[in-house]
């Protein structure tokens, strides 16, 4: 018997699979590759060439569980030990599928990472940033309230001078056009500021506000109302309504990446005020302000997809 380990062929547009031709000709099959189609890990053929609309990144546990509720998500382990929570939610014009994550630890960095473990998996068309945030605007950004963030102003790159003058450079980062007109229209449907009854059942009866702003966002945990890092943020602009610690690194995320070929997606952020980054600063409403900012994201749904 004679073994043939390949087919020699000339010509365009040959296809050979699995064939065999002769007397006592043998096939001997192998797998073929998988396609290069997302979520990358595990899953059916399906799953792996399902294009996720949008992906969520939160920090907090309270933060997680408010969108997995709002949302109806399911748990999924992937084949290297990440955690995800997906599903999807329709609308009257599409099914959008949803893919949410907890990063590892607060800040710039792990949200970043918790960013691009969403990317390598699922890709998705739109990164949302939800959970909880510091308000530091009196009137607009009460506890309860949620602030919707297409702009940021990363506060930490500055020059200490010689006397221990510090100058602060503040980087100024707007989320892509598709994703600033979506926010409009929420808002102008909804009007400015919107208002909603809150979500948990003792404050049912009533009403937070939403309204569009600027989140300022470093490497600070910020508990004082005289912080020169608050005044700095409301001189360098008047819209600057709250304050988090993630927001910049998804911001910078999404520049860095937007040189890469394919589809760039936009971004938003969502942030419950949970605290006035003062004295006060406390646990006691994460849960408010998370519930608060996860109804948010689904109302908002239909306009981003």
């Amino acid at each position: 018997m004679i073994t043939n380990r390949g087919i020699i062929s000339h010509g365009d547009n040959n296809t050979f699979s699995n064939n065999a031709v002769g007397e006592h000709a043998r096939v001997s099959a192998t797998d073929r590759p998988h396609d290069n189609g997302t979520p990358v890990g595990g899953g059916n053929a399906d799953e792996r060439t399902t294009t996720w609309d949008v992906g969520v990144v939160t920090i907090l546990s309270e933060e997680l569980r408010s969108v997995v509720d709002e949302l109806q998500l399911e748990r999924r382990k992937e084949p290297g030990g990440l955690y995800f929570y997906r599903g999807k939610h329709t609308t009257p014009d599409s099914t959008i599928r949803i893919v949410a994550t907890q990063s590892q630890s607060q800040g710039q960095r792990s949200a970043m990472a918790a960013l691009e473990n969403l990317r390598r998996h699922y890709n998705p068309r739109l990164w949302v940033l939800v959970g909880v945030g510091g308000g530091i605007h009196d009137e607009h950004a009460r506890i309860g309230n949620v602030i919707v963030s297409t702009d940021i102003v990363y506060y930490e790159n500055r020059k200490i001078n010689p006397h221990g003058d510090v100058h602060r450079r503040g980087e100024h980062r707007q989320a892509p056009a598709p994703a600033v007109h979506a926010v409009n229209a929420f808002f102008t449907d909804h009007g400015t500021p919107a208002r909603i009854h809150g979500r948990l059942p003792e404050y049912a009866e009533q009403e937070f506000e939403v309204y569009p702003g600027v989140i300022g966002s470093g490497e600070a945990v910020i508990a004082d109302r005289e912080s020169d890092i608050r005044r700095y943020l409301t001189s360098y602009h008047e819209k600057v309504l709250a304050v988090d610690m993630e927001a910049g690194g998804l911001s910078q995320y999404w520049q860095e990446n937007s040189v890469h070929s394919g589809v760039n997606p936009g971004w938003i952020v969502i942030r419950g005020v949970s605290d006035n980054a003062d004295a006060q600063k406390g646990h006691g409403y994460h849960e408010l302000a998370s519930r608060n900012a996860a109804h948010i994201l689904r109302r908002l749904l239909p306009y981003l997809c």
